[in-house]
């Protein structure tokens, strides 16, 4: 093993540092492939120790360049996204928008249940009516029907003043 190592230490090293472009880590990566041989049993083992020493120094550096791909990250030029507008409504139309939204709330609240859940299939759930019909086990002429009563009904409430 020690002859191994004296004999080929410094040209794994420079085969690493060719593949990793930084010297301590090929020095590292040096120290981890003669540890793994050391690990494996030894150069008595291997039949052609300089091939597996070269070998096992592929795939460390292989091995390396794989975990550094998942570690990266692209660096984002940040300067550009003020040019967007924010898009985030104030908070005047929110409160407005919120207010208008339990306000419907309430007036479908006196609305029947049937008329509430076919309502709520077709605008809320996105259903078509044959979609509503068939999950509230009506037909889509009632389905219809209630929606028709439903829309009427939210107009009548909801007009402005």
């Amino acid at each position: 093993m020690t002859r191994l190592y004296a004999a080929h230490r410094r040209g794994i090293r420079a085969y690493l540092n060719s593949r990793v472009g930084d010297t301590a880590l090929a020095d590292d990566l040096t120290q981890e492939t003669f540890l793994r041989m050391i690990q494996g049993g030894g150069a008595g083992v291997v039949s052609n120790g300089r091939a597996w020493l070269y070998r096992t120094a592929h795939n460390l550096a292989v091995d390396h360049r794989r975990q550094e791909g998942r570690r990266r990250t692209e660096a984002v030029d940040t300067a550009h996204l003020a040019a967007f507008p924010d898009e985030t409504p104030a908070q005047d139309r929110i409160t407005f928008a919120r207010d208008e939204l339990d306000r419907l709330r309430t007036v479908l609240e006196e609305l029947p249940e049937r008329t509430q859940q076919i309502f709520a299939a077709i605008h809320i759930d996105d259903m078509t009516y044959s979609e509503a019909a068939e999950h509230l086990d009506v037909s889509e002429s009632t389905v219809q029907k209630h929606l028709a009563r439903a829309l009427h009904h939210v107009m009548q409430r909801t007009k402005p003043l």
